[in-house]
């Protein structure tokens, strides 16, 4: 990191907090700082959607997801255009018919109070751990790399995002993600066509694809029903549609964002230009990822692109024996770069050349298979899983000083924007669906106050949350786990408000919560995988308050207070 670099990666971040916090400060009333004074037009919508759910994760995680196993991932979002359509459909009219503030409100009109409370605490607590996760994604990756302490990142970037928060609420949030969207966009952008030019002479774009799909990496589509190969066509389609409902239709975080619009319309168009650019976005990031791959195919990579790893065994009596493992991946690298010249330059013997580019990739896998039973031996605390170092590692290795801290800006904005939009929703969701529906009327400044007070406590306890958190297999797929095990039975409860008026409140409490310790079960017990636990939750819960309602006596609902 030169001087440079932190010239623009400070003055970015600096003047992300200073915008936001000068644009939307003076809010007075519940609706300015909760729904923004319902101004919001549906480009911000659309904004301010696409970067909640495109945290950090997904700028760290999404390209060394690429890097090792190909664009079949992006089948993970094929479900969520659906999904937009149906929330435009069902959702949007509801909620703008009843003026809600959250999600949950509507369920207390349509079941009870501890109905409306139980969905609002399940919101609350995978969102809490979700929002936790988001800081500590991208700063445990620039701890490892860049030498920084861990926790200090933690608090510097909860804090940084606390400060606009608190100060004007979901207009901020709103109005500060515009701007972190086109840094990066544009940053993106700029790394992805400076790794085409980082290619050898010879080698143009469609040839780097050409070498991409001889390594394996292009196979975008798998028709398989295979329950053990986690993303294929029907599992993107069909759980990643009932995720999508799930996450855009009932979770507070994207929910907020819509019902700030100026009118239904605007609503609507927002998530619908949420729902078209989405997909092209995360198969453009994996093509970053899979040119990463390429570049890597022509210049020396690391055995583990954690750097923690060899620092491990640097220290251990393994040393010796991963030496041997980096000079055999050396020579399996060498062998690749001579097996995919043979391949871009005999078009004829193209079939040959690609069974040996693809052995010589299994070869290099295996290779690297040793290398972490290697390192757990050294150290068993280290991570071994490396795809989220990847493209950080890539940055600051080959990238010219002031776009390292372009890129770097790139993913703390996005770890800004995504856990300013979750404290903006855990806070309104604990002030409306929690404190204000039991402690009664009070005064507009109050609730405004007490908004902001929930919003600094769940930026605490974010950050605590960051700094006691551990890394799972991949930081992208621990956001979507932990969503899973939760959003298919919300999901379910409100289809059952929706659509089945014969079901009553204690019918749906109660298959809420035997839904919810079964899905954790089956989670726990690795029954499917977790995209199928929005479809086993969502069927569940329903089939469950089916069958129980006419077991349970139905009281008259009172009327709310």
């Amino acid at each position: 990191m030169q001087t440079l670099d932190w010239i623009i990666l400070s003055g970015t971040l600096l003047f992300i907090v200073l915008y936001g916090s000068w644009k939307t400060r003076g809010s007075k009333s519940v609706q300015d700082y909760i729904k923004g004074g319902n101004e919001a037009k549906w480009w911000t919508i659309g904004l301010s959607v696409m970067a909640t759910q495109a945290s950090a994760i997904t700028f760290l995680s999404t390209p060394g997801q690429a890097y090792h196993s190909g664009m079949g991932f992006v089948q993970f979002y094929f479900g969520l255009p659906i999904a937009m359509v149906i929330i435009c459909m069902v959702f949007i009219p509801l909620y703008h018919k009843l003026k809600v503030y959250t999600a949950y409100e509507y369920l207390e009109s349509r079941f009870d109070l501890k109905t409306r409370t139980l969905a609002a605490i399940l919101f609350l607590i995978q969102r809490g751990l979700a929002a936790g996760i988001t800081i500590f994604a991208p700063a445990i990756i620039l701890s490892a790399v860049l030498g920084w302490d861990l926790n200090i990142l933690n608090i510097l970037i909860g804090i940084l995002v606390i400060i606009y928060t608190v100060t004007g609420g979901t207009k901020a949030v709103s109005v500060t993600q515009k701007q972190q969207m086109a840094i990066i966009f544009s940053g993106m952008f700029i790394a992805f066509f400076l790794i085409i030019s980082y290619l050898p002479e010879g080698i143009t774009f469609s040839k780097a694809l050409d070498i991409a799909g001889a390594s394996g990496k292009m196979e975008v589509l798998d028709f398989s029903f295979d329950l053990n190969n986690r993303y294929t066509f029907w599992s993107g389609i069909i759980g990643g549609t009932f995720l999508a409902l799930s996450y855009f239709g009932t979770d507070q975080s994207q929910v907020q964002r819509y019902l700030s619009g100026k009118s239904i319309k605007e609503s609507q168009l927002g998530l619908l230009f949420n729902g078209l650019l989405k997909v092209p976005m995360q198969f453009f990031i994996l093509l970053v990822g899979v040119m990463v791959f390429v570049f890597y195919q022509f210049n020396a990579s690391p055995l583990n692109f954690n750097p923690a790893t060899k620092t491990a065994v640097m220290d251990s009596e393994y040393l010796q024996e991963y030496k041997k493992l980096e000079q055999k991946h050396a020579e399996i690298t060498f062998a690749k770069q001579e097996a995919i010249q043979e391949y871009v330059a005999h078009p004829e013997q193209a079939a040959t050349n690609k069974s040996k580019i693809f052995q010589l990739n299994q070869d290099e896998k295996e290779n690297r298979e040793a290398a972490k039973t290697l390192i757990n031996k050294a150290n068993d605390t280290v991570e071994t899983n490396d795809k989220d170092y990847v493209f950080i590692h890539f940055i600051l290795n080959n990238l010219p000083r002031g776009l390292i801290g372009l890129l770097l800006a790139v993913i703390l904005s996005a770890a800004m924007s995504s856990t300013a939009s979750e404290l903006n929703a855990l806070a309104s969701t604990t002030a409306i669906d929690l404190y204000k529906r039991n402690v009664g009327e009070k005064s507009e400044k109050h609730f405004v106050n007490v908004s902001k007070l929930f919003t600094l406590l769940w930026g605490i306890l974010a950050i605590i949350v960051a700094c006691y958190a551990n890394l799972f297999d991949n930081l992208i797929q621990l956001v979507n786990i932990i969503g899973s095990i939760f959003y298919g039975n919300v999901l379910g409860i409100f289809l059952l408000a929706f659509f089945f008026n014969f079901v009553k409140s204690n019918a749906t409490f109660l298959a809420a919560l035997i839904t919810q310790a079964v899905v954790i079960l089956g989670w726990w017990q690795d029954w499917m995988p977790y995209l199928w636990l929005n479809l086993f939750g969502c069927v569940l819960v329903i089939v469950l308050a089916i069958l129980l309602q006419p077991f349970i006596p139905t009281k008259p609902k009172p009327e709310n207070v």
